[in-house]
């Protein structure tokens, strides 16, 4: 069931569930790492995190599908961007 998908969007959700998701899995992602972000910046970590994750899971052959597969994947694709966001500021 491969279903085409643009830039701007998530398989099986469309523009407003794209934020959906990417406010919980940036809030998650930010309890998750004990940090502490405004909702602008949940959300833009959280859709990051679904491109991120999204694109690992692709590489794993990972199949998610609708609003909480994508929930899923975008907020493990944005604890790894948080991850390495800040082992890159302890290295500085």
């Amino acid at each position: 069931m491969d279903q085409p998908v643009g830039i701007m969007g998530m398989p099986g959700v469309g523009f407003f569930g794209m934020l959906v998701i990417g406010f919980i899995a940036g809030y998650i992602a930010e309890k998750a790492m004990k940090r502490d972000h405004g909702l602008l910046t949940n959300i833009l970590v959280g859709i990051a995190g679904s491109f991120v994750g999204g694109t690992l899971a692709g590489l794993l052959n990972f199949n998610f599908y609708g609003f909480l597969g994508n929930l899923i994947v975008a907020t493990a694709g944005a604890i790894l961007i948080l991850w390495v966001f800040g082992r890159t500021r302890a290295a500085s």
